[in-house]
């Protein structure tokens, strides 16, 4: 008979909040967000941030843009194009966010969307 182990069962918090949906005279589309966090420490494991909107970008499901680690490194995802980027923390990265779909859909809704 193997010996068992004793280890404690790792811990996580889930926050996926309800999918936000931007107004069409702010640009339209949709935010979404998930975080998991290790428990008791509250490190970031896990997260995918995505702004979806297919009036902008109809490839990739319509994520015009997005920020995750869904491949095991910390990436963003722009019209379809895929590069690496750093992890600044959690916070950072969903302030960056933030404020780049908020450009990105006053350009589409000024019609100099590029």
């Amino acid at each position: 008979m193997a010996a068992k182990k004793n280890t404690a069962p790792q811990r996580q918090e889930i926050y996926a909040p309800p999918d936000v949906q931007i107004p069409r005279r702010f640009g339209g589309g949709v935010l979404k967000e998930r975080v998991v966090r290790e428990l008791p420490s509250k490190k970031v494991i896990q997260y995918a941030l995505a702004y979806i909107n297919p009036l902008i970008f109809s490839g990739d499901n319509g994520r015009v843009l997005g920020y995750d680690n869904a491949h095991g490194f910390s990436h963003k995802h722009f019209k379809g194009e895929m590069a690496r980027e750093a992890f600044p923390g959690y916070e950072a990265l969903y302030e960056r966010c933030d404020v780049e779909w908020k450009e990105i859909a006053m350009e589409y809704v000024n019609g100099s969307e590029k």
